[in-house]
């Protein structure tokens, strides 16, 4: 055995004493341990991967648009390795690429497909040199633990100048998104996607839109049409710059409640009609961050749009479980940005809304959650027929949705979340439950879930035929 492999070995021990505890440290402790014993074990493992590898990012949407990836790259018989359980800094990509080494230097897999935290893209992205680099958003997120966007979109502008020098790594970039969009301005090998169908903006700019001046000049942009939060199509009336035009877009989009998405599929190879099992407008941009990615790994369009029209819920992004008669659908909110949309798609359902909202304040969600009076609750005015509160911030959320419009005898608050998921259960009339779980929030109602046995742990696979 080489000492790599020993180092492989003593990892995975310790990655399977931890699962044997009932903890999940599969998901990251083996990476950190085998990163420990082998600081450069991530360049090490990915040179090995026959195709090279991808990175996704974003603030909001990388799981799931990374999920999309490898749906569409299985529907081509490419094989991946995919940090597919979310944990997404060092340790979580040393583990995935543990998990996948075999003896005589082998990886099991093709492709490695890796979701990127973006506080980390800087430090993981030339360890991996990738071969494509997708950048879906950013979004005002944790102030407490990143900073400002800005932060965020100067450690970004270096990865992706440092990845395309001399025609490296392709860029695949939202165009709609101004911060995003920038950093392709200079880039020899870049795709853009973005949303061509108007019928789909909002009236105005939200409250919590974010990034609303040039990057270059400073002057406030001019947006002609606003899809989500700041993304839409813009324009500086001082320097000149403008949203590029998208090469990979969205048209003819139609949004149906909280299940279903469809749109044409418009790109360099032809059109084609997605029809995605999936909600809201933020996973259409999804999808097409997917669609651009797989389309330059040379994926044929048709097996593009049949891999999207059979992706599965990433964990607690629209994930739909069956709790008896009732119906739980989780749909993670953790920023102003991401909670609007996630607003937006459930006033288009046609009943009363019965909500289980739980915000946690812990390290991974951010200490500071005032970030709930900058998200758009008073969109849910009228539309509740009752929310249970929950969480350690829950007497603040309840206080949140009252000056939202929320009637009080609509409002319950129990902050343990064991008893608050049953008294929202019980209370259902409609046979729909939406939980709107922070980020701890959502794996402590996954692991409630698992207890029970209406979901599995999300370290480990779920069961064929399940969703």
């Amino acid at each position: 055995m080489t000492m790599l492999g020993a180092k492989i070995a003593a990892a995975r021990a310790v990655g399977e004493l931890a699962r044997r505890a009932g903890r999940g440290g599969g998901t990251s402790l083996p990476g950190k341990v085998l990163m420990a014993l082998e600081p450069g074990a991530i360049s090490e493992l990915s040179a090995r991967l026959p195709r090279g590898s991808v990175v996704v990012s974003a603030t909001n949407g990388k799981t799931t648009t990374a999920a999309m990836v490898a749906s569409v790259l299985g529907r081509a018989g490419i094989p991946v390795v995919h940090n597919r359980a979310g944990a997404n800094m060092a340790g979580g990509v040393a583990s995935t690429l543990l998990a996948a080494a075999r003896g005589g230097g082998r990886i099991d897999g093709e492709l490695g497909l890796f979701e990127i935290d973006e506080f980390w893209l800087d430090r993981i992205t030339p360890e991996l040199e990738p071969r494509g680099i997708l950048l879906g958003n950013l979004f005002r997120d944790q102030l407490d633990r990143y900073g400002e966007l800005e932060t965020i979109a100067d450690r970004w502008a270096a990865v992706a100048s440092a990845a395309s020098e001399g025609g490296g790594a392709r860029l695949v970039l939202n165009a709609d998104d101004p911060l995003i969009a920038d950093l392709g301005r200079d880039a020899p090998n870049v795709t853009y996607f973005g949303v061509e169908d108007r019928s789909v903006a909002i009236p105005e700019m939200q409250h919590a839109s974010d990034s609303k001046h040039c990057r270059r000049c400073g002057a406030a942009y001019v947006y002609d049409a606003i899809y989500m939060g700041h993304l839409g199509l813009y324009r500086c009336p001082s320097c000149g710059q403008e949203r590029p035009v998208p090469s990979i877009a969205a048209e003819r989009i139609e949004l149906d409640g909280t299940r279903l998405s469809k749109f044409e599929l418009a790109t360099p190879a032809g059109s084609a009609t997605v029809e995605l099992p999936l909600p809201g407008l933020y996973n259409v941009y999804n999808a097409l961050g997917a669609a651009a990615i797989c389309l330059g790994l040379d994926v044929p369009l048709g097996d593009v749009a049949a891999g999207l029209h059979d992706v599965r819920a990433a964990f607690g992004r629209a994930e739909r479980i069956a709790i008896g008669d009732v119906e739980l659908q989780v749909l993670l909110i953790k920023n102003p940005a991401g909670a609007n949309e996630i607003l937006r798609t459930l006033v288009l359902e046609h009943e009363e809304l019965d909500l289980l909202a739980v915000l946690n304040d812990r390290t991974a969600d951010g200490r500071d959650v005032s970030w709930v009076w900058d998200a758009d609750f008073e969109m849910l005015a009228g539309r509740v027929r009752r929310v249970t509160c929950a969480g350690t911030r829950a007497a603040e959320l309840a206080v949140r949705l009252k000056y939202a419009g929320v009637p009080t005898e609509r409002l319950h608050v129990t902050p343990a979340l064991a008893p608050a998921l049953d008294e929202a259960l019980a209370a259902v009339e409609s046979g729909h439950l939406y939980a709107l779980p922070t980020y701890t929030a959502l794996l402590e109602l996954r692991q409630e879930l698992s207890a029970r046995g209406h979901a599995v742990r999300f370290w480990e696979p779920a069961p064929v035929g399940g969703r």
